[in-house]
This record gives C-alpha cells, sequence and structure tokens, in this order.
C-alpha cells in the first residue's frame, strides 16, 4: 500500500503523534492506502477512504480480533449499506430479511446527499463498533470526518447538509441498536477471555498454561449470524484422532509443521516469506485476519474500478461472510478441542521448538483450539465473495503489507483468487500455529459459508 500524506497540518500532527506513541519511526509502516483519487466514482472513494482508515483502527484495537472485528464488520458494512440503498437501483433493503432492524423509511429527508450520508455514518458505526482503539487512535475518526465533511460540503446547501447528516446517523443508530439486541455477542465482547470457561479435559485436547493464554471468545458460537446458522448449514467432519505413535497420520501432520516451520526459519525462504506475509496475528503491528480480507476487497475496487452500489454491496456481503465464518468455526474449535502444534512437539519431537509466529508475540500459539484454522476459514468465506463478484482467473497482486520492514510483507502475486486463498490458508502450516487438517478444513468451511451469502439476493426480484 502507498503511504499516506495527509493534505492539512492537523493530520500531519495526529499522525506524527500517533506513529511516536506507537514506537513507529518510519510512516512507511502505516496501512493506509494514499487517499488521493482512484476510482472515478466519488461515492466509492469515500468509501474506499473509510475502509483504509478502518485497516488502521483495526491494526492498533486490542482484545477484538478476530471474532469482534468480523462481527464489527458485518454491522459496519450492513449500515452503510442500509444508508444508501434507496438509491441503488434495483437493490433492497435487508429489513425484508432481519426485520429486527426497525428503519422508519419515512425519516429520510426529501433530498439528501449520499457522500455526506455515509460520511456521517461511517463516522457512527466506527465510533461504536471499533471500541478496541485507544482514545488517542479513535481520535482519527472525528478529525477525518470532519475533514471529508468540509470537502463533500462544497457548493451544498446547509439544508441538503444537515438532512443527509441526519440521515445517516439515523441509520447508524437503528444498525447499532440492532446489534445491541444480540446480546450474547454485546456480554462476550467485554469478556472475551472469560474467567468462568475452563476447557475439558482429554487426551490431545487443547488447554492454556497461563491466565493470558486462556480460551478466547469460547461461547462465540451463540452470536448472531447473518445468513448461516452453524447448527444447521454448515458441515464438518471429525478431526484426524489424535495419536502418539510415529507411525500415525496424526503424527505425520505434527512433523510437518515442525519440519516446515524450522528450514522456513533456518534458510530464510519463501515459506517464510508465506507465513509472515499472512499472518495479521499480532495486534499493533498488523490488521487482523478478517482485516486483512478488507485491505483485499479495496485493492480489487480500485482495480476493478467498481460505481459505489457495486462496492457497497461486495462490502456488505464481505462482513456478513466473515462474521459468519467466525461464528461457524468457533463453534467447530470449542466442540473439538484439537491442540496447537507447538504443545504436541515439544511434548513428543523437540522441548525447544519454537514458532515462527514467536518473535512476534509473548504467547506461542493464538488462545483457541487449532479445528479448522479461522485463517484458513476467513480466507476462503472472502474468496467465495470475491470469486462471485470478479471471477476466479485473474492476475492479482497484494499488497497489503507493502514497505513494512519489521516482517515480511513485500506484495505476492496470483494469477487467482482462490489460489490466493489457499496460499493464506496453509501459510498457517510453516508459521507453525496449525497442522494440516487444520487448514484443509478451514478452506472448505469458508466456501461452504461465502456459497451461502451469495446465494443472498440484494436485488428486486
Amino acid at each position: 500500500m502507498k503511504t499516506v500524506k495527509f493534505k492539512y497540518l492537523n493530520y500531519i500532527l495526529l499522525a506524527l503523534f500517533l506513529f511516536q506513541s506507537c514506537n513507529q519511526d518510519d510512516d512507511s509502516n502505516s496501512q493506509i492506502v494514499d487517499p488521493g483519487l482512484t476510482v472515478s466514482d466519488i461515492k466509492t472513494q469515500l468509501v474506499i477512504d473509510w475502509n483504509n482508515l478502518w485497516l488502521e483502527l483495526d491494526r492498533y484495537a486490542t482484545g477484538m480480533r478476530p471474532n469482534a472485528t468480523a462481527r464489527a464488520l458485518a454491522y459496519i458494512h450492513l449500515a452503510a449499506y442500509e444508508t444508501v440503498v434507496d438509491d441503488m437501483d434495483g437493490y433492497i433493503s435487508n429489513m425484508t430479511r432481519l426485520p429486527e432492524i426497525n428503519i422508519d423509511s419515512s425519516q429520510r429527508p426529501s433530498e439528501i446527499n449520499l457522500t455526506l450520508a455515509l460520511n456521517s455514518c461511517y463516522s457512527e458505526v466506527f465510533n461504536h463498533f471499533m471500541y478496541g482503539t485507544s482514545s488517542e487512535v479513535k481520535a482519527q475518526i472525528g478529525v477525518f470526518e470532519t475533514e471529508k465533511e468540509a470537502e463533500l460540503s462544497e457548493g451544498v446547501s446547509n439544508q441538503i447538509v444537515e438532512d443527509s447528516k441526519e440521515w445517516g446517523n439515523y441509520i447508524a443508530e437503528r444498525i447499532i441498536a440492532y446489534s445491541q439486541t444480540d446480546t450474547e455477542a454485546e456480554q462476550q465482547i467485554l469478556e472475551p477471555q472469560p474467567l468462568s470457561y475452563e476447557p475439558p479435559v482429554g487426551e490431545g485436547y487443547w488447554t492454556y498454561s497461563a491466565d493470558p493464554e486462556r480460551a478466547l471468545f469460547p461461547y462465540w458460537e451463540s452470536v448472531r449470524t447473518f445468513v448461516i446458522s452453524p447448527q444447521e448449514t454448515t458441515t464438518i467432519p471429525p478431526p484426524i484422532s489424535y495419536s502418539e505413535d510415529t507411525s500415525s497420520d496424526y503424527y505425520a501432520e505434527m512433523h510437518e509443521v515442525y519440519e516446515m516451520n524450522n528450514t522456513a526459519k533456518e534458510e530464510d525462504n519463501e515459506d517464510l516469506w508465506i507465513a509472515e506475509f499472512w499472518s495479521d496475528d499480532v495486534e499493533g503491528l498488523m490488521m487482523s485476519p478478517p482485516g486483512r480480507q478488507i485491505s483485499i476487497a479495496i485493492q480489487l475496487i480500485e482495480n476493478y474500478d467498481l460505481d459505489y452500489d457495486l462496492a457497497i454491496s461486495l462490502f456488505v456481503k464481505l462482513g456478513f461472510s466473515l462474521n459468519d465464518a467466525a461464528v461457524s468455526t468457533w463453534a467447530d474449535k470449542y466442540e473439538y478441542m484439537v491442540m496447537r502444534p507447538s504443545v504436541y512437539i515439544q511434548d513428543h519431537m523437540d522441548a525447544d521448538f519454537e514458532t515462527n509466529l514467536y518473535r512476534f508475540i509473548f504467547w506461542p500459539n493464538p488462545s483457541f483450539p487449532g479445528y479448522p484454522s479461522g485463517h484458513s476459514c476467513f480466507a476462503s468465506a472472502a474468496a467465495g465473495i470475491f470469486i462471485n463478484q470478479f471471477g476466479d482467473n485473474i492476475d492479482f497482486t497484494d499488497r497489503s503489507h507493502e514497505g513494512r520492514t519489521e516482517f515480511r510483507g513485500t506484495p505476492r502475486e496470483f494469477g487467482s483468487l482462490s489460489e490466493m486463498a489457499e496460499e493464506n490458508a496453509f501459510s498457517r502450516v510453516p508459521l507453525g500455529v496449525h497442522i494440516r487438517m487444520d487448514c484443509t478444513e478451514g478452506l472448505r468451511l469458508g466456501y461452504e459459508i461465502s456459497d451461502a451469502v451469495n446465494d443472498l439476493d440484494l436485488t428486486v426480484n
């Protein structure tokens, strides 16, 4: 991604403060794309600019990834969609499927400016759903809204400016209220690692070694989904049976991680590049795994110069798919309780084993069971949405981490979107945090979810 060059002094001062406070001396480490015009449609450009800002918030959000982050994306993009759907030719509101949203269309002024309405809506929902960001980082939202409003208000009457802002704020408030009816999620985001949860004990089961490694979002299966139900729609086979037998399939999968992880580290080879390129595990350093798919979506929208209706409908389906992937995957994780490779490898192969994630984060593993892989599921849950929109066989270069020096972020080129999703999924093996069966099943499950979301018709029949 390109480096931001803020146009106004207040942006420069704020950026300097934020980067200094986060010990980032080189502004090439910013993950916001240059907000200069990259598409023809001014409304699409506004959507891109706000989502680029979201990526920066996501990077520094604590206690949200990946579950609460995926949930936030679903509601943020639902709000944007509902703000402008009445002006999107051929599209219908989600109220036909989700009547609890409770939007009173009579509240919409007779004439509004869509960009100003979107600007206000994004500001409201970002402030609400990105609760894990510090006040210093979150201050970017208000500054950005004000700067955009001044830019977009030129030549627009004061009445239309106020009416547009009022409508955007109204929709944001309605979607926020709808999100709060999901009491399970509202309670769980307050305590993502609940002390009440103790993992069941069993041979080969995942567990934690200290309080900071306690189970993350262990009850997430009860959170609202938008399209699928993990109990009724998605299917998952049982994992390979745990075994310490050196001739078993289970041992072979663990040994593959041991070999790939160590070889990548020793040779500094392409597998290490792939592992770090797709990691997105570390708060303050990288965007989240669901956020990575937002970055890819932005690049695709720019590459194809989408009109705003296509961009916004793409984002809302992507948000639904990522949210439902998190719910379904976490339901399976805590049903099967499959242990992480490092524990098995240290017990049965090499007591000094360290994952390739360990140099970035204090704990060697994410704080939840391994099967199926959430990374892999997010990858295909997004790829299925992208393929439905753009087709599969396209040349694409992912520049999400371009310019980063703390890890291997050099852009990678792909001949298809499915190839990119597969590389993302299996990057977890050389990173040392998943065995192959975790990635295989996560990748398959994500496509099952995106298929269901793609079947969702947002157009007038």
